[in-house]
């Protein structure tokens, strides 16, 4: 039986993810799922990408909260690659609000449209990994 590798929207398969705990790693893992949850594809006639994250939001209450404990996945990551208590607690914090919107029944999508707390979680991780661990820097194209 000849099955093809899942591919994520940036064209990674589920195969090829690293595994490690070094910075390289995680800073792959967390690109990943970031566009899983933000940005697999764009809404007709936008400019703006949906994820998981919003079409989570659809499902009242178990939606939002499995969008979280991803959130809270890439939050956890964090502490791999050495990051501090203060910016960990900023994440986690991204994670909560972004929860807390998307707890009021299908309303609670729109925030999510707008408050991308992965996103915003990416860009906390990368600025460390920048940082802290210049050698993973990845030119985007």
């Amino acid at each position: 039986m000849n099955q093809r590798p899942t591919r994520l929207a940036s064209g990674l398969s589920f195969d090829s993810l690293p595994i490690g705990r070094d910075a390289l790693s995680v800073r792959r893992r967390v690109e990943a799922m970031e566009r899983v949850m933000e940005g697999l594809f764009t809404l007709p006639g936008t400019n703006r990408k949906v994820g998981m994250d919003v079409i989570l939001d659809l499902i009242p209450f178990a939606g939002s909260t499995i969008a979280a404990a991803v959130g809270a996945w890439m939050a956890w990551e964090a502490r791999n690659i050495g990051m501090s208590r203060i910016q960990m607690a900023r994440m986690f914090g991204n994670v909560g609000v972004d929860w807390a919107l998307g707890m009021i029944p299908f309303v609670g999508a729109i925030p999510d449209f707008f408050f991308r707390s992965n996103t915003r979680n990416l860009r906390i991780i990368k600025k460390h990994l920048d940082k802290h661990h210049p050698s993973t820097t990845t030119l985007e194209g």
